[in-house]
């Protein structure tokens, strides 16, 4: 892949400062402590549209999809945005065994499917730089989310 642009390089850094802001931190923090979805009645009783919890969530993914919709076309650069963020992949593995489910329920094929396409390739890109590691992190949020449930 070719080098990536300074105008990339640019909007790169302008996502990650959109990251740094007080409320998207706030709703980050408050995605990965406590969003455990296991089905989309889960994900209505945890995050109902409307609460708090709510918007923390569609904060968190429309950030992600947002972001994704700008490597999807073209406008950052997937070395680079790949090289320096995993968190969007963290987000996704919340949400992909529900998003059909969700999809359905919302009568939208679309929803994420940004963050969709770009963790199905950052998955690959991994694999081939670092074999066995997203097989690893999975148990991680796996072993995370069952401490998570315990301390509940």
């Amino acid at each position: 892949m070719s080098k990536a642009t300074y105008e990339q390089a640019q909007l790169q850094l302008q996502l990650f400062e959109q990251r740094r802001e007080a409320r998207i931190r706030q709703a980050r923090d408050w995605f990965f402590r406590n969003y455990f979805p296991e089905s989309a009645e889960d994900n209505m009783k945890i995050a109902p549209p409307g609460s708090e919890n709510g918007t923390n969530v569609m904060m968190v993914l429309t950030y992600w999809e947002q972001a994704c919709a700008l490597l999807n076309n073209d406008l950052l650069h997937e070395d680079l945005f790949f090289e320096t963020t995993g968190e969007f992949f963290g987000v996704f593995e919340r949400v992909r065994g529900i998003l059909p489910q969700i999809r359905q329920q919302w009568v939208d094929p679309t929803f994420l499917t940004n963050l969709e396409k770009v963790s199905q390739r950052f998955e690959a890109w991994k694999e081939k730089r670092a074999p066995g590691h997203i097989t690893a992190m999975r148990q991680f949020m796996k072993q995370w989310r069952a401490q998570t449930a315990k301390a509940a």
